[in-house]
């Protein structure tokens, strides 16, 4: 099926300017998705779900009393999707911080399975879809690789440190709260051509809502994958239609690099126009900015300079409450396992200190 891409103003990519005509319209044809409804139901895959949702769950009580009868319960989700009955169940919410707090919303043990069972056969196809500079929920991929990829980018932005590199970095207001169903729905069916598989994915999109039509839980496997799916569209822009070369994403950070910062200015109307009309987002009013590289670029929360990175400060005083609070060896690990990827040493020997133990034993 074609894709019809439209951009009431779009860059030419050797000047950097608007160029005129009003509106593009490209034409590509999107890859389908060949499995059908039966596989995603299978008795198979909901058993191949069940082994891999079940890693640190087994001490959970709900878990525990949907294994006592595991064989019964795979049989009934299985008649109960294949005969078109399933219905998502209501969730249970509760906050955390993480570190700002977060409502996270937890299905059911039998929701969850689903979940695993639609994620384990639409991941795989997706994920060859998305472009190599997103991060976020992919396997190979993550946080340490996305801070590496800028730093990588703005070295080669700034043509190895000899001219001003200019970043525009980037936060969508309330992400997961403002995924519109409808604008998803109309994604998947692009990609997906049975009518069965969509109808599940109504099923479980449909089962959340912050307002009405709009929203997808935060705790969801299948959040993860279905916010990658919707922001690969803006990814795609981004990359074809702005000719964007030096532009990543995580979740819902996004950057886009360049010398020229007036090439920068536009491209930020461009992206807030695209976000709006064709996604339903819009920008954090706080959280954008264009500043030069060399300033110091808080990606993923450390400072990035030209030649090294610092934690940010809040995450370091984050760091010292949380280890004085709890020292067990897990967290220590955990704190200094991240405190590897930058300038870090004083923030090290400070948790060190206060642990009155050395967990690093591979350091000098």
């Amino acid at each position: 099926m074609p894709q019809l891409v439209r951009t009431d103003e779009v860059l030419d990519s050797r000047q950097g300017m608007p160029w005129g005509g009003g509106l593009l319209v490209a034409f590509f044809m999107k890859t389908q998705f060949a499995k059908k409804f039966e596989e995603i139901a299978s008795v198979e895959n909901l058993l191949g779900a069940w082994r891999e949702f079940l890693p640190g769950k087994r001490g959970k009580r709900d878990v525990q009393e949907f294994q006592l009868r595991l064989i019964d319960n795979i049989l009934s989700l299985h008649r109960d999707l294949i005969n078109g009955t399933y219905r998502h169940d209501g969730y249970e919410a509760f906050k955390i911080s993480d570190p700002k707090p977060r409502d996270i919303h937890k299905a059911t043990v039998r929701d969850r399975l689903v979940h695993h069972a639609i994620y384990r056969q639409l991941y795989p196809f997706f994920d060859r879809t998305f472009i190599a500079d997103s991060f976020s929920c992919r396997d190979e991929k993550g946080m340490h690789k996305a801070m590496n990829r800028f730093r990588a980018f703005a070295h080669e932005a700034a043509k190895n440190h000899t001219h001003t590199c200019w970043v525009l970095k980037c936060d969508i207001r309330k992400f997961f709260a403002n995924i519109d169903h409808a604008v998803l729905l109309g994604i998947l069916r692009s990609y997906i051509p049975d009518r069965k598989i969509i109808r599940l994915l109504e099923e479980v999109i449909g089962s959340f809502s912050s307002n009405p039509g709009v929203g997808l839980p935060l705790g969801n496997l299948t959040s993860q994958l279905l916010v990658n799916i919707y922001m690969n569209e803006f990814d795609q822009f981004v990359k074809h239609n702005l000719k964007a070369k030096y532009y990543f994403r995580y979740a819902d950070d996004f950057m886009v690099l360049s010398g020229n910062r007036e090439w920068l200015e536009i491209v930020l109307s461009e992206i807030r126009n695209f976000l709006f009309n064709w996604l339903k987002l819009s920008l954090h009013p706080s959280k954008v900015s264009i500043a030069t590289a060399a300033s110091g670029v808080d990606v993923l929360g450390w400072v990035h300079f030209p030649d090294h990175r610092v934690l940010r400060t809040t995450t370091k005083r984050r760091a010292i409450s949380r280890v004085t609070a709890d020292p067990k060896e897990q967290r220590v690990s955990s704190y200094l396992g991240m405190l590897k990827h930058g300038n870090a040493k004083r923030i090290k020997n400070a948790i060190l200190e206060i642990v009155g133990k050395d967990f690093w034993s591979d350091e000098p």
